[in-house]
């Protein structure tokens, strides 16, 4: 099974070549790979799979995503 994740684009230009971003998941940040999206800009959500954004996430439905995961979490729900 294959799973992306909104995450937050807290920062753009990282990497040797400035094509990477760094991202926060809930307190996890993670350098990712931009190859994919041009212009994406710090305050982005984007979705992420295997270490590629892969599209921009309107904003609230990032939020409410992220609210559902955290959700399942708490209440010892998870996928198997």
């Amino acid at each position: 099974m294959c799973l992306a994740l909104p995450v937050k684009v807290i920062e753009v230009g990282c990497g040797p070549n400035g094509d990477q971003a760094m991202v926060d998941l809930g307190g996890v940040k993670k350098e990712i790979s931009l190859a994919l999206l041009d212009d994406v800009q710090v305050g982005d959500y984007v979705i992420l799979h295997v270490g590629y954004a892969l599209s921009r996430l309107d904003p609230e439905e990032a939020e409410r995503t992220l609210a559902l995961f955290s959700e399942m979490s708490e209440s010892g729900l998870t996928a198997q």
